[in-house]
């Protein structure tokens, strides 16, 4: 079962999360450089604070909690310090660029929380094998919508249909990590719909995936019902034959490169 990902500061929905099980809660502290990046971009900027990973954990009785700290600078240490002290189970890094920022911030943490590597730049996509070794690591989490952006690509899931996601995903596991990437909105709904991003979870041995903002597009919404039918739609690909599952992965792909034709940006 794949390992649900909820970025939140609300202790309601929580203990939601919490209660139904297969959840990691995210508390996102990333602020450096974000708003610049991302700019003219329909992308969400955090406004969680240091003091919701103490209110976070507070609630929390089986799921960890994982804290994305800043990208390494001069105050890194006393930023991985806080949380820690907060209550962080682990702690992700965003926007390194190869072995030198993440063993630089392996030592801050010091082996005292487990490590995700946030992939979300050209350069760390490009080295991965070189510090996929790190000691402390989690697992490798690919982020796709920064990724896409600095590899140039007009759509998030391009990464995913050209192959880059599937290489990564197989370095993963000769490093005998686990391994998750992007967002996923409800089954039925996206440009991509949610359905489809979980087959190719599943095909690529995915272990976790982030629920994205649209798919708590609406606040009336039955957050239980959308979770349950995304586990039972989970089920059901569990269940493809190789063929299908080989099937479905280039009807997906040809979709992705359809969609991206037909977007504004670079090429």
């Amino acid at each position: 079962m794949l390992e649900l990902i909820q970025i939140t500061n609300d202790a309601a929905l929580a203990r939601r999360c919490d209660a139904l099980g297969g959840f990691r809660l995210f508390v996102d502290l990333e602020r450096l450089g974000k708003a610049e990046r991302q700019a003219g971009r329909n992308t969400f900027i955090s406004v969680h604070q240091l003091h919701d990973v103490a209110r976070m954990r507070a609630v929390l009785r089986h799921s960890p909690l994982m804290v994305r700290v800043n990208p390494l600078h001069d105050g890194t240490g006393a930023e991985v310090e806080a949380v820690l002290a907060e209550g962080a189970d682990l702690v992700m890094l965003p926007m390194f660029s190869g072995p030198q920022d993440l063993g630089a911030f392996a030592q801050i943490v010091g082996g005292r929380a487990p490590i995700v590597p946030l992939l979300e730049t050209a350069a760390a996509l490009h080295s991965v094998d070189a510090w996929a070794g790190t000691p402390g690591l989690h697992e490798i989490y690919v982020g796709l919508n920064d990724l896409h952006i600095s590899l140039g690509c007009r759509f998030m899931f391009e990464p995913l249909a050209d192959g880059r996601v599937a290489r990564v995903a197989e370095i993963a596991r000769r490093h005998g990590l686990p391994f998750g990437f992007g967002g996923i909105a409800r089954v039925d709904e996206g440009l991509l719909p949610g359905r489809d991003v979980l087959g190719e979870h599943l095909r690529l041995g995915s272990r976790a995936v982030i629920l994205s903002r649209t798919f708590h597009r609406d606040t009336e919404m039955d957050f239980e019902r959308e979770v349950a039918a995304l586990r039972e739609a989970e089920r059901q690909l569990a269940r493809r034959t190789p063929q299908q599952v080989e099937a479905d992965a280039q009807r997906v792909a040809g979709r992705i490169r359809a969609i991206a034709a037909g977007l504004d940006g670079p090429r």
